[in-house]
């Protein structure tokens, strides 16, 4: 099961009724409908939400966590679809996943007339950009989990860039110019959770390509976070291969590179953002170059593959 706003939305509504019967009344369905909702959002989610008791339904700490970015997930999706009802002439909506590129883009193409709404999924940015509430998007996808955007969107190629690995300064591997992915068999993993586009489950068929299943105790999104579970806690992390180094990590490449993420500029055909595509894809493409330029392992990645530093269009057309 995916989890969709409906979901998160009756998720508050239980939480702001306090009760099963109530918010049924509210949502306008039954209370066994609803409490067969409920479980089935707690199996997607991996524990409970609420606990019942004579007063009602309490969150438990997982569902007070859940709540918390639900009620900031609604409340951004309910500005964007306001922002979308009535904006100034000549403004351009913009989308994207978190990486140098969107801001990028919002100051080459001008901060005074470009909206900016960022989000990890790459199919909620598609459907945003698909019914019209963002102009175009930024997204990523991963090879064999390539994004397929729905009809009648339009994309185009901005970089490839390729999956590294974070390690604790003081790891054996440290030493290495590439790290193996199967020697990695063992090692507890920081992963970032699922996007919907492919993350985690190319790194997790690497992993079993190369011989192991990975151990992965850790889950975050959150660039600070990963680098201090890396440096602190002595897990591994996979990562961009732009992923700056810092104190006590270090970041080296995968051999055979088995892991590739895309970055793709995705629009309407009908949007504002059409009979610009190309200028913006160029635009994409030079903030990642420039961006890429300032990380010396993937500098000297290119460097060993006898490769441009500026970013590599692929020659496919996704």
């Amino acid at each position: 099961m995916s989890l969709e706003l409906r979901h998160l939305r009756t998720l508050c509504a239980i939480a702001d009724a306090g009760s099963l019967t109530k918010a049924a009344a509210a949502l306008g369905t039954s209370q066994p409908a609803l409490t067969a909702q409920l479980q089935r959002i707690e199996r997607a989610l991996g524990g409970r939400l609420f606990v019942r008791g004579r007063q009602g339904v309490e969150p438990t700490a997982l569902g007070e966590y859940v709540l918390e970015r639900s009620r900031l997930l609604l409340m951004g999706m309910e500005e964007l679809i306001r922002g979308a009802a009535a904006r100034p002439q000549g403004e351009v909506r913009l989308g994207g996943v978190a990486g140098p590129i969107l801001p990028g883009l919002v100051d080459r193409l001008g901060a005074g007339q470009v909206t900016s709404f960022t989000d990890d999924s790459p199919r909620l940015l598609c459907d945003l950009v698909a019914t019209g509430r963002l102009d175009a998007a930024v997204v990523a996808d991963y090879r064999e989990h390539e994004l397929r955007p729905p009809a009648p969107l339009r994309s185009a190629l901005i970089a490839e860039e390729p999956v590294f690995i974070a390690l604790p300064e003081r790891h054996r591997l440290a030493v290495q110019e590439e790290v193996d992915l199967s020697e990695l068999a063992g090692e507890s993993f920081v992963l970032a959770p699922p996007d919907g586009g492919g993350w985690p489950e190319c790194f997790l068929l690497a992993c079993v390509r190369a011989g192991f299943a990975p151990r992965t105790p850790h889950k975050a999104s959150d660039g600070w976070v990963i680098r201090e579970m890396v440096t602190a806690g002595g897990a591994v992390a996979p990562c961009r291969a732009t992923f700056a180094e810092s104190p006590g990590l270090v970041i080296r490449p995968l051999a055979g590179t088995p892991l590739t993420m895309r970055h793709l500029l995705v629009w309407h055909p009908d949007g504002p953002v059409a009979e610009r595509s190309g200028e913006v894809r160029r635009l994409a493409t030079e903030i990642f170059a420039a961006h890429a330029r300032e990380r010396p392992r993937y500098v000297g990645w290119l460097g060993l593959r006898g490769e441009s530093d500026d970013a590599r269009p692929d020659r496919r057309r996704p």
